[in-house]
């Protein structure tokens, strides 16, 4: 991360299908002056999340704050460093945006798109039985899984793929974001333990070596509890989930298709190598028969 006010306009390429009224603003650096603050929409670990709209271009946006001594304290510099080089690249219908920074002598202050209606997880809790059917499950593991194509095919892996960590835009779509634990990997392998319990692979738990196939583990994951309302190695004591998970023993309900069953199982395999790539997940069976989701954004302009 720079010193200094970062230029929201180097982030800031222009893209095609984004109407002029929703681009974000091309100005040579902002300060906190720069925007009328609005109400709160999220409370993190390190600060907080409010919407805001530049005061000249009448930009809406979410602006995350962050506090350098909290930070600092828990030895995370480094890591937001790594978040705002990652996600201020990627450039994906279905990846927030990271417009920008700037900061302070006290704050560090994100310039983020803005996903008016809040949470999956949040939008999943809500729903009678905590679920979603299998259409609307579908379409959002579609489309997660188009954009984490699109992130691997940058080195990028996620690593913390969770309900949590998903918006959804005006129009119904996701939006991943949080990129905390994200990183940048043309290696083979990583060996850092991240994310989070009910969403750890196998790999992980025994602390080997991992790779970009950690996140479709993670989505195999999410696309059970989005069709159940728990996750399949869920349990009250986190070490009888680990050890679950490294058996890799679960169940479905009944009321579970056998499309989104064979899915889920083709995610959910112990050797990494053996996961179902993300272009073949949008390629299975369940996946086109249920999914409203438009032509992959990435995957279509990538044929193997």
């Amino acid at each position: 991360m720079k010193q200094g006010p970062g230029q929201i306009g180097e982030h800031n390429v222009q893209d095609e299908n984004i109407p002029p009224e929703s681009r974000a603003p091309s100005l040579p650096k902002m300060t906190i002056a720069d925007f009328d603050i609005g109400k709160p929409l999220g409370k993190g670990k390190f600060g907080n999340v409010y919407l805001a709209r530049e005061k000249t271009s009448k930009f809406i946006t979410a602006l995350k704050v962050l506090f350098k001594s909290q930070l600092e304290k828990a030895k995370v510099v480094h890591q937001l460093k790594r978040e705002v080089e990652i996600q201020s690249h990627l450039r994906h219908p279905n990846i927030l945006r990271l417009y920008g920074y700037f900061h302070d002598d006290a704050r560090v202050y994100l310039i983020l798109e803005y996903a008016p209606n809040g949470e999956l997880y949040k939008l999943l809790c809500s729903q009678p039985e905590k679920r979603f059917d299998e259409k609307r499950t579908a379409t959002f593991i579609a489309q997660i899984a188009d954009a984490l194509n699109y992130c691997h095919s940058k080195k990028v892996i996620h690593r913390d793929i969770k309900a949590e960590n998903l918006l959804i835009g005006a129009k119904g779509e996701i939006k991943i974001a949080d990129f905390g634990w994200a990183v940048h990997s043309p290696l083979s392998s990583r060996h850092t333990i991240c994310g989070t319990p009910d969403y750890l692979p196998p790999e992980m738990i025994c602390n080997k070596a991992h790779d970009h196939t950690v996140d479709i583990w993670s989505v195999g994951i999410l696309c059970y509890e989005c069709l159940v309302g728990k996750t399949p190695f869920e349990d009250k004591h986190i070490n009888e989930s680990y050890k679950k998970i490294v058996q890799g023993k679960f169940t479905f309900p009944p009321f579970v298709s056998s499309g989104a069953r064979d899915l889920i199982c083709r995610m959910l395999v112990r050797k990494p190598s053996g996961r179902l790539p993300f272009d073949k997940v949008i390629e299975h069976p369940w996946i086109q028969a249920n999914s409203s989701a438009t032509t992959p954004w990435f995957s279509s302009r990538n044929p193997c």
